[in-house]
Parts: C-alpha cells; sequence; structure tokens
C-alpha cells in the first residue's frame, strides 16, 4: 500500500472562497494508496489469483475530481506484463477500486520470480465526460508534473527459496516489552546480550505523530482526517499514555510548527505569548512523562513546513517554536523566525543549535527545495538531518489493531537525498492525527542504544546522530548491517575488500523471501542499484565514496530497511569497478532490482 501526499491549495483558492476552504489546508491534499498482497491467495489449487485495491482520497475538496489512474504488472526484468487503467470520479467521499488478477497472463501462469505492481494515478478538476482511453491517462499524467502519484510495490509469484542468513543473536529490547500490548518482542527486557551480540539494546518508536497541540488527537469514532487545529480529543499526555500501553519504547509528538496560532492559515488575533506558552507546556509534558516511566522515551517537538513549495520535517530538539507567521500587530507568533519554505536557511540554524531532524513522507520532486532542486544538498543540511521516513502508515487511520493496509513507500526520495549527497538512516513512522498513536499498524523505526545506557532524549539523539537506525514494518524484527567490523551509521575509510553483513532476527518466527544489498555514490545525484541479492558479499569498491544498505523483504510481505555504511574507498588494495561476490553464508538470488 502506498500513500501520496499531493498539495493543490492554489487549486482551492482558485475555485472556492477563503470561508470554504475553512478546513485544516495542508492536509487539502489528493491521496493513492495501493495495496498489493505479497504472496497469493492460495484459494484454488496453484493458481497466483490475489486483488489489488486502490484508495483514492481528496479531504476538503470542493469540486467533484476525475481521478487518473493506471496499474501495470512489471516483471524482474523490468518488462511490462500487464496493465489496468482507468478514470473515476470523486467528490466529498473517499474512493475504492479493486483490480482482480487471475495469477495469469495471457491464460498461463508467469513465471516464478518477484514482481512489482506499480500505481500511477492524478487528480484534476472533473470535466463533463470522463475519457478513459490510455491516450487521455497519459495526457492527464504529464499535466501533473510533479502532483503524479507513482509507487510501487513487490509480490512474489511462485514459490521461493528462503536465502541464506548468517547466524544473528537478537539484540535485547527495551523495557516497554512489560506493556500490555508488547507481546512478541525478541528479547526480554534488558536481557543480557548473547556471547558475541553487538553491544546495543533496541528501542523501537514511532516518531512521527500529532496531538491536540496541532491538527491531531481526533476522536477514533469519528476521526477520518486532520482536525482543525487544536480541537482534538488527545493531548500529547494521553498521546504517550496511549503508546506506552501499546508496547512502544518511543513516541514523538510532531506538532506543525503554524498551527500554534489554532489555525491552519494565519490567525491575525492569535496571541503569541499563548502560542510560546503551549509549546512550552508540550515540552514539560514529554519530559514529566518519560522522568515518571523509565523505559519510555516521550519526545515533543515540530514538524515544520508545509506541503505546497515545502515539505514537512520534523525537529526532534528544538527548545523554541518556529515561526514564520505574524498576527495583526506585526508581532511573530512563536520564538524563532525560520522564514517558510526556505529551506536551506533552516538548515543553517538547525547546525548551528545542534538540532536534529527528519524527512517526513518526501516527495520524489518538488519538495524540500534549495536553489531550486528538490532535496537539494547544503553541507549543513547534511549535519541536521538524519532521518528519512521510508513508509509510513495512512496518517488519518483509526485502526488500533495494527492492520492498516493503506501504507505509503518514499524509497526513491529517500535514495534521491542519499544520492544527493546526505547521510541519512531510514525510519518508518505513522503520522497518526487519530487518537490511535503507533496502533495503526506494525511498523516502527528501532533505534540502537548501547547496553547499559538508558533509554533518553540524550541517548535517543546519540543514536540518531549515529545512524544507529533501522526501519521495518514488523515490530518483532531486527535488521542490522555490519562491514568490516563497522556497523550501520558509521564513515570509515577503507582500502581492499570490503565486507557486508545483513544481520535479520524475527521475534515471531518469520521467513525471509529476499534480501538485497542496495550501493549508491553520494553526491553523484544518480540512481542507487543493487550490489547483491544475497545477505554476505565481499566486494572491492572503486576510489572514492560509496553507501550501501540492505532491504529485506519477510515472507509475509513485510519489509526492513538498515541504515547505510559510508566508505571512503583509497587506492591501496586495488582499485577498479565494484565486483560483488557472495559471501560463504549466502549467494545472489535470480531477481533483483534497481532503485
Amino acid at each position: 500500500m502506498h500513500r501520496i501526499r499531493l498539495h493543490r491549495l492554489a487549486a482551492c483558492l482558485a475555485l472556492t472562497t477563503c470561508a470554504a476552504c475553512a478546513g485544516p489546508l495542508d492536509h487539502r491534499e489528493f491521496d493513492a494508496t495501493l495495496h498489493a498482497p505479497y504472496a497469493a491467495e492460495k484459494t484454488a489449487g496453484d493458481t497466483e489469483a490475489r486483488s489489488f485495491t486502490m484508495a483514492f482520497s481528496y479531504p476538503h475538496v470542493e469540486t467533484a475530481q476525475d481521478i487518473s489512474w493506471r496499474l501495470a504488472l512489471i516483471g524482474p526484468a523490468g518488462q511490462e506484463v500487464r496493465r489496468w487503467e482507468g478514470v473515476e470520479r470523486l467528490l466529498e467521499r473517499p474512493l475504492t477500486v479493486t483490480v482482480r488478477w487471475p495469477g495469469r497472463v495471457g491464460g498461463a501462469l508467469l513465471p516464478d520470480g518477484v514482481y512489482r505492481v506499480r500505481l500511477q494515478a492524478s487528480a484534476r478538476p472533473a470535466g463533463p465526460r470522463a475519457d478513459p482511453s490510455g491516450e487521455a491517462i497519459d495526457q492527464a499524467f504529464e499535466q501533473a508534473g510533479d502532483e503524479l502519484v507513482e509507487q510501487a510495490w513487490d509480490i512474489a509469484v511462485g514459490p521461493r527459496t528462503p536465502p541464506a542468513l548468517p547466524p544473528f543473536s537478537p539484540l535485547p529490547t527495551g523495557a516497554a516489552g512489560d506493556a500490555p500490548g508488547a507481546a512478541g518482542m525478541l528479547a526480554a527486557p534488558h536481557a543480557a546480550p548473547a556471547p558475541a551480540a553487538l553491544p546495543y539494546t533496541v528501542y523501537y518508536g514511532n516518531l512521527h505523530s500529532q496531538t491536540n497541540h496541532s491538527d491531531g488527537g481526533g476522536a477514533l469514532a469519528t476521526c477520518t482526517g486532520a482536525q482543525t487545529p487544536q480541537t482534538g480529543v488527545g493531548s500529547p499526555a494521553d498521546a504517550y499514555a496511549y503508546a506506552r500501553e501499546h508496547g512502544l519504547d518511543i513516541l514523538m509528538a510532531s506538532e506543525h510548527n503554524h498551527m500554534y496560532d489554532g489555525s491552519d492559515g494565519t490567525n491575525t488575533a492569535a496571541d503569541p505569548a499563548a502560542a510560546r506558552a503551549l509549546y512550552q507546556s508540550g515540552l514539560a509534558a514529554a519530559a514529566g512523562f518519560s522522568a515518571s516511566h523509565p523505559g519510555f522515551l516521550a519526545l515533543y517537538g515540530l514538524e515544520w513546513g508545509v506541503i505546497t513549495n515545502g515539505g514537512h520535517m520534523n525537529i526532534f530538539n528544538s527548545p523554541a517554536l518556529l515561526e514564520w507567521e505574524r498576527n495583526a500587530g506585526g508581532q511573530l507568533i512563536g520564538d524563532t523566525l525560520t522564514p517558510k519554505s526556505d529551506y536551506a536557511a533552516l538548515y543553517t540554524v538547525m547546525r548551528q543549535r545542534r538540532w536534529v531532524g527528519q524527512f517526513n513522507h518526501p516527495a520524489l520532486n518538488g519538495q524540500f527545495l534549495v536553489n531550486g532542486v528538490a532535496l537539494g544538498y547544503t553541507a549543513d543540511g547534511d549535519q541536521a538531518m538524519a532521518l528519512c521516513e521510508v513508509l509510513n502508515s495512512s496518517a488519518f487511520s483509526a485502526n488500533t489493531t495494527e492492520t492498516e493496509t493503506r501504507r505509503s513507500n518514499y524509497e526513491a526520495a529517500c535514495d534521491k537525498a542519499l544520492e544527493a549527497g546526505y547521510h541519512l538512516a531510514f525510519s518508518s513512522d505513522q503520522d497518526n492525527h487519530c487518537a490511535n498513536w503507533g496502533a495503526s499498524y506494525s511498523n516502527r523505526t528501532g533505534v540502537l542504544i548501547p547496553n547499559g545506557v538508558a533509554l533518553s532524549q540524550a541517548s535517543f539523539l546519540e543514536a540518531v546522530r549515529a545512524r544507529r537506525v533501522f526501519a521495518t514494518m514488523d515490530k518483532n524484527a531486527q535488521l542490522v548491517l555490519t562491514a568490516n567490523g563497522h556497523i550501520m551509521g558509521e564513515r570509515f575509510a577503507n582500502s581492499g575488500l570490503l565486507t557486508l553483513t545483513v544481520n535479520f532476527a524475527s521475534g515471531d518466527g518469520q521467513t525471509v523471501s529476499t534480501v538485497e544489498l542496495m550501493e549508491g555514490v553520494p553526491g553523484r545525484n544518480g540512481t542507487v542499484s543493487v550490489l547483491a541479492a544475497s545477505a554476505t558479499a565481499s566486494v572491492t569498491p572503486s576510489v572514492g565514496e560509496h553507501f550501501y544498505y540492505a532491504r529485506l523483504t519477510q515472507s509475509d510481505g513485510k519489509i526492513l530497511w538498515s541504515a547505510p555504511v559510508w566508505v571512503t574507498q583509497s587506492v591501496t588494495g586495488g582499485a577498479g569497478a565494484a565486483v560483488a561476490t557472495p559471501g560463504k553464508q549466502g549467494k545472489p538470488g535470480r531477481e533483483g532490482r534497481s532503485g
């Protein structure tokens, strides 16, 4: 499942009055998700039949929209083997479209392998007649430009032989394992590490959510979207208690910085002192909850920015309310002026003050612009930004059973940032706007804290700055990449052979379907590619800079991403094109894919 957040405020303002746009404008966006089951239903013999479900919504839109969509089944070699397309009309209520695939193409079963299901979709004001022809859909996509939704999920066709994995002793997990919702954790809280294990404890968190300090905390019975700012039922303290009760170790309440005036626009009557006090009350709530619940970390901070001509980012440790809005008296409705959509300037402030950031649900194009370049690199930004959300569950899900099927994958955008030169680890969050903090899906961000060091804001920030973080769709799994004795997140010099090892553990017996070692070059602004389809690989990189990370897919389709390692390869020991060879524990599979 994939969710894309596309903001169309400008279109709304062109078509309606300001009063008609009274809803939370930062979430007036086209939403498109795809659910593509990884495994076949297996309900009729050996068939590979399954249903692909597309969900479309456009909260607060005032005019009917024509949703053009195209679904393609892509083979292991990159060829399109099947296509479906159409145009649907949407207004007021979300729309679901299901495509039933019998598991065959032209009446024949497909060769075994890993295939991709790719969704492309766009929205535009409805015309007098919807044209579902391929030519019209091509035109709609061309006109959509940066607002074209394009996401994909892998599916397995036929049986898979699990790849060989090196032995790995699961790392101990955090103290929230004592909480009612924590059944199935990998190890007992603070368990002693196994012999030769890495000296870290894993804490699982959701680093992106909102409460009634901005547009979150919506009552579950009625929550279908963003709340009018400061009207939700759930406070930061409520959120921390809920997350702890549901087995999380960490929850970040990341409140929209421009909503402390009680508005998604600009409240010209806002009292700056009240806005600042609200922010400080959130910081106090987080500190108080953490102090009274050892082993749980409550974080409070900002989700800075807007979608159009912007991009949302978390700032984990700002003691000040950052703003760009002023009231009628010209007073800044916050503590520190940070000009809207000026990411280069913000990065500089963050680096100077040692604030740590995360790119939230990044779009591949049109966001985090620096000198007109999406996800544009700056040296200050490289120091300040540590994480990139590779996956989110639906921001507006009211699911409380961790089974939400509307999910979004942002790996392509994170890869683009890595190729631009950013040193980022992957995170996986939920962006909860309803009062179900951490409960909509089983995804988590895993943070590695040294054994014997208490979980705190300081130890969390140290781990994030070190990029000792992995992203997982399975809260009971671990993924750690090591390279020549270095752990993921590290930057080191190397000469000669580099041996990469993917370490995986499952707390509930999940097996592995595929594992891939990915390779890229920071600053190249090129394409991340598959180095090896195995859990271990030895390579002599070409001279220069490289990064490597692991992507692992369980047999249930849930994916984990390690943080990268960054390697500066010297000429000593030989230089030439990088050539991977399988390690002793694994050998390349038949399928691979380019990033």
